[in-house]
């Protein structure tokens, strides 16, 4: 490979990021593209061109980004365009190479209803189906040979004979889609018209096609699925499995490889599966063939295949040895894969966490804001995060809210779980609320411990939130230092007191902290401080070592602890409380507002839908706190509205 080799990177963030450090090691041109918002992104940066484009999810511009900084190459990431065929397309037409498979390729497996007919054809298990057709649905089984001698179904179907009606509970999803987007859980007929309409809507949004599947859904099951990479020599190879069952809403948490509690047989047999399938259909490059399997019965379904690199790639990286961007690009430039199944080993586990710009404690809403202090724990031997977040940086709506991910990697499962727990513990974001302290309370459950999780697991159980007594303590210490070394303002007090050692200091954080820090004291709680450099504060309290980052300013004092953001703001005294009815229903999160159901003067029902609003792929419905009359309707739908404005008002009736 030589510096003639130019690469596009049809992404941003992470991922941009993580293909660039690959292409550039191998002696690659890189090119970025980048919107207005992401002018100064970090991504740009790493790259050795930049070329603006008014959308990642502009076809002709991307394209033309290409052909202008004359890359031969474009590789897609994950999101935005990488499962577009018309993309793949329209590159193949200009003359590119797509590190990816080819757009007829990519045009049967990204769609789920293609993609199942395939996997049926290929011999590989598929999740019982129905039609959705009103919701006088009816069952499609895979089709079956006739026996010998028995008439031939007429080519149409049109003689096809009546199936049992949907056995609920069965799971609505998008046939375009991927990530868990336009996919929603029904368990009654009732159900099933909201249902189907919330998924349509977020299916259209996210993949511009609002056709839906309905499949039966698999109560207790663990989702598995199978790295697989082919060559354009006919050569298709699996890089063993991950587990991807720690997931909420369809949305994953937590991935791992190998996957546990999987026996060697059944191993075999689903990545013989996935093999088959990608032979069956000509798969060329990487890609991820997904599977359920039900824990009840044994049965492991075909779910869908992914053609792009997966989110979760690098625990795959870190158990195999191999790097899978270089794989790609060895492949997109025609060279046979380099190694044999044979020698593809596991060596060791590895885990990844996905770190959020959310509030997982607090509704798992979307956050935004400036990230005022970034820590990662790069430097920590056995782990490794890919990340775009910096210090200092803005953090929106307008993208998905993953910010990094952080991944361990042991001789063992239980050696990568508690390296995971330390790397989070020094996982820090302050300026914005992430879930970072999330996922460390997660990953040090017992239930993820002992590999209990199933798929539908966060959905039905809480993790415990970590309490503030803790972070307090430490903001209150360090607020009191703070002070103690300031002088830059008149009103500074001089601690002066006859006869005495100087007074304690009153720390105001929300309420009234003393902290008397010549006796080591913060509410009678003993605090022994160990350093406090940079931002970083290690300290003895009650007994027990901990660390934390914090970021004390004259109104507020942000303390990370666990990975978790604790917010203390000082009260105004001179600010008369704010009172605001029991009916007023506010923005939680910055976003869009979809759609207002309700005009004023609606009477509505405890619970009832007043409208519903989006940010960062999420809709969330804004329901009446109680059954009443509308009184205010303050917004209108494609409005944008920030985080608290109020939306609706309703007086009980």
């Amino acid at each position: 490979m030589t510096d003639s080799h130019t690469l596009l990177v049809a992404n941003r963030g992470e991922i941009a990021i993580r293909v660039m450090r690959t292409a550039a090691r191998l002696g690659w041109h890189t090119v970025a593209v980048f919107t207005d918002l992401d002018a100064r992104a970090p991504h740009v940066h790493a790259a050795d061109d930049a070329v603006r484009v008014p959308s990642y999810l502009d076809v002709d511009a991307v394209v033309a980004a290409a052909v202008e900084s004359g890359a031969r190459f474009v590789h897609p990431g994950y999101g935005f365009l990488s499962e577009r065929a018309p993309f793949a397309a329209a590159l193949e037409e200009a003359g590119i190479t797509l590190v990816g498979p080819s757009a007829a390729v990519m045009e049967q497996m990204g769609r789920k209803d293609a993609a199942r007919e395939l996997a049926v054809a290929a011999g590989v298990p598929v999740v019982p189906a129905y039609e959705l057709g009103g919701f006088e649905t009816v069952a499609a089984q895979p089709p079956q040979p006739p026996e010998a001698g028995a008439p031939q179904p007429p080519a149409d179907g049109a003689e096809r004979l009546p199936q049992p009606p949907i056995s609920y509970p069965v799971l609505v999803k998008a046939a375009a889609g991927g990530g868990g987007k336009g996919m929603r859980v029904v368990r009654s007929e009732g159900e099933m018209a909201e249902a189907v309409a919330a998924a349509k809507r977020e299916a259209l949004s996210a993949f511009g096609d609002d056709t839906m599947l309905v499949e039966k859904y698999v109560e207790r099951g663990r989702h598995i699925e199978v790295q697989v990479i082919g060559d354009t020599h006919g050569t298709v190879l699996h890089l063993h499995e991950r587990d991807c069952s720690t997931q909420r809403r369809h949305q994953k948490v937590l991935e791992e490889a190998p996957a546990p509690s999987l026996s060697e047989e059944r191993r075999r047999a689903i990545t013989t599966a996935a093999v088959d399938l990608a032979q069956h259909v000509g798969y060329v490059n990487a890609g991820t063939v997904e599977f359920l399997l039900d824990d009840d019965t044994g049965e492991f379904y075909f779910l869908e295949m992914n053609t792009r690199l997966q989110v979760e790639h690098p625990v795959t990286e870190l158990v195999t040895g191999l790097d899978l961007v270089e794989l790609q690009l060895r492949v997109a430039l025609g060279e046979p894969l380099p190694v044999s199944q044979d020698e593809i080993r596991a060596d060791g586990h590895a885990i990844e966490a996905r770190v959020y710009a959310e509030d997982s404690f607090g509704g798992f809403l979307p956050q935004a804001g400036t990230a005022s202090i970034v820590r990662w724990p790069d430097d920590l031997p056995g782990v490794r995060v890919d990340h775009a977040l910096e210090s200092g940086q803005v953090v929106s709506t307008s993208y998905d809210p993953m910010l990094g991910k952080v991944i361990a990697h042991g001789p063992d499962r239980e050696a990568a779980r508690q390296l995971l727990v330390d790397a989070l513990d020094r996982t820090a974001v302050l300026g914005l609320t992430t879930n970072a302290g999330f996922l460390r309370a997660l990953v040090a459950s017992e239930e993820f411990r002992d590999a209990t999780i199933d798929t539908a697991w966060l959905d039905h159980h809480e993790v415990p939130a970590p309490g503030d007594e803790l972070p307090r303590v430490l903001a209150a210490w360090t607020s009191a230092m703070v002070t103690a070394l300031d002088s830059g303002h008149p009103f500074q007090a001089d601690g002066f007191r006859l006869g005495a050692d100087p007074a304690p200091t009153l720390v105001e954080l929300d309420r009234d902290v003393v902290v008397d820090r010549a006796a080591g004291l913060v509410d009678d709680v003993r605090v022994r401080e160990i350093s406090a450099a940079d931002h970083v504060l290690e300290a003895v309290v009650d007994g027990h070592r901990v660390r934390a980052v914090i970021n004390a300013q004259r109104d507020f004092v942000d303390v990370a602890l666990q990975g978790q953001r604790h917010h203390f703001t000082r009260p105004d005294r001179l600010a008369g409380a704010v009172e605001t009815s029991d009916g007023t229903v506010t923005a939680p999160m910055p976003g869009t507002v979809l759609e207002v159901r309700v005009a004023e003067g609606a009477q509505v029902e405890e619970g009832a839908i007043l409208g519903t609003m989006e940010a960062m792929k999420m809709e969330l419905a804004l329901t009446a706190p109680f059954a009443g009359t509308v009184t205010t309707v303050g917004v209108t739908a494609g409005a944008g509205v920030a985080l608290g404005a109020t939306l609706f008002v309703v007086e009980a009736s």
